[in-house]
């Protein structure tokens, strides 16, 4: 009995997939994750259809739990980003568990966060933004695209790391954000830089910090939050693909080494650039590290932060 199982269990993944592929989408089309999905499904090559399906909602928490809740069969997938871990900490009944309700496939691209000031905010140097900030807490305003966005974590971090108190402004999505920051109504945030750098080579924006652990090639003579005197701080974005728990191993590495020989052409690297990604791969293992790590991370800023999503 135990041979047949194996056997059964071996032709069945030996034939997988079947059936198409569903590559899971937890946000809006034209978001990174989509843009991900997008260019790796079309470049599959796993003799069956990838579809790319925006299941969008409560911050990624409606496609996350649909996929965590998929049969582990390969034939479900999802394209994420970081704020998978940072939603666990900020919902306190989310319906499924970042770590162990997925298996990671592996990383798919790295995204970079600057911190940028409107040019008339007398603070052009982090030391100055700490030290403004310092003097006279709470009067300092940044702004992200909502409550417990990877911008809003990202300075929170900053807050907590740096022991300063700034205000917090919220907005519905990066748009009204990015107009009000350019119209110095409100004076930092953090941006990717694929936003950031054309307004601050046009000088309506002065860069602060990059958000990333090494100095950007977009904007190299920007210093890293780690140069600027925040040691061990940096707030990139990581992108990965998931599969639900239980998935067995031989997909997962099939699925990294089809995933990962995409990302490492040249046409990645050119499309990716032009949206701020970095294309990025790793192992099922090494993901996994990241995700927990940020999940530790994340969820100290969470609770010394006080944050609670709308």
């Amino acid at each position: 009995m135990t041979f047949v199982a194996a056997t059964m269990a071996a032709s069945s993944a030996f034939a997988w997939p079947d059936q198409p592929v569903k590559l899971v989408v937890p946000f809006t089309p034209g978001t990174g994750p989509d843009i991900i999905a997008r260019f790796i499904a079309e470049r599959l090559k796993l003799g069956q259809p990838v579809v790319v399906e925006n299941v969008a909602g409560a911050s990624g928490n409606i496609g996350s739990q649909q996929v965590a809740r998929a049969r582990a069969d390969g034939h479900t997938l999802m394209s994420s980003v970081n704020t998978l871990v940072m939603n666990a900490s900020l919902y306190k009944n989310l319906p499924y568990d970042p770590v162990a309700d997925f298996v990671p496939i592996g990383l798919t691209a790295w995204g970079s966060l600057v911190l940028v000031a409107h040019p008339d905010q007398k603070a052009r140097t982090l030391a100055e933004l700490i030290a403004a900030a310092k003097a006279s807490p709470r009067t300092l305003t940044y702004g992200s695209p909502g409550i417990g966005t990877p911008h809003h974590l990202s300075m929170a971090l900053v807050e907590t790391s740096a022991g300063i108190e700034m205000v917090h402004v919220p907005y519905k999505g990066t748009a009204g954000a990015v107009q009000d920051l350019l119209g110095g109504q409100i004076g930092y945030m953090f941006l990717p830089v694929h936003v950031s750098a054309q307004h601050i080579r046009a000088g309506k924006l002065q860069a602060i910090a990059a958000g990333s652990p090494q100095r950007l090639p977009q904007l190299p003579d920007v210093p890293t939050l780690a140069e600027s005197g925040l040691k061990g701080v940096d707030v990139d974005m990581w992108y990965g693909f998931f599969a639900p728990k239980g998935t067995a191993p031989e997909l997962v590495e099939r699925l990294n080494k089809e995933v990962s020989t995409i990302l490492k052409s040249p046409e990645a690297k050119s499309v990716f650039e032009a949206q701020g990604l970095i294309p990025a791969t790793s192992t099922s293992a090494a993901l996994a590290e990241i995700v927990a790590r940020d999940r530790t991370r994340w969820a100290d800023v969470v609770a010394k932060r006080g944050i609670q999503p709308e």
